[in-house]
């Protein structure tokens, strides 16, 4: 009996509680009554006092991870200034059994990235890199050495290498390596 009791007092204390905190919600953010006059300068007192909130904005610091390389959008990303580094330099791709091993730079590889492997630009250094053949191009970022075949100037990533590729199963070609200018 007892039991009963205090499980029916403790359910009515829920349900007061819960009913307090709708009301001090509903009183701190009060719904704005609509007019139907059609005269726009008689407005109620809730719509002279209402402020207008700004929705809150992500930062590119929020939105950065500190051990995965930048995105570089390629589309959106062409007011960068280049100047050519080499013309017909062999290009190859990663293969899959890299992906989650660390670069040479400590970051964590991804296929799906728009990265590359260079013996001699410093790391986090940009290049475009066009195919000589149709004149596509990406914008990658270095984080890796390499490659250690001889002949080969430049290794992407796999997405990077498709999007510029003819032929989609080639595993190499000849393009156009340009360094970024800094301003």
């Amino acid at each position: 009996m007892k039991c009963k009791k205090i499980l029916l007092l403790l359910l009515v204390l829920a349900f007061a509680t819960k009913g307090l905190a709708q009301k001090t919600v509903a009183e701190k953010n009060p719904v704005p009554k609509q007019t139907t006059d059609k005269n726009p300068s008689q407005k109620s007192v809730n719509e002279k006092n209402l402020v207008p909130t700004q929705p809150k904005q992500d930062t590119l610091k929020n939105l950065s991870m500190k051990s995965e390389p930048a995105l570089i959008d390629t589309l959106t990303n062409v007011t960068l200034k280049f100047k050519p580094f080499k013309k017909s330099a062999h290009a190859s791709y990663y293969h899959n059994k890299f992906n989650g091993k660390r670069t040479s730079s400590g970051q964590k590889f991804s296929n799906n990235n728009y990265t590359a492997a260079h013996r001699k630009f410093p790391f986090g250094t940009k290049l475009r890199i066009t195919n000589e053949k149709n004149g596509k191009f990406v914008i990658v970022e270095v984080t890796d050495r390499g490659p250690f075949s001889r002949g080969r100037e430049i290794d992407l990533t796999r997405k990077a290498f498709m999007e510029i590729a003819d032929n989609k199963n080639s595993g190499s070609m000849e393009v156009t390596i340009e360094e970024e200018v800094k301003r």
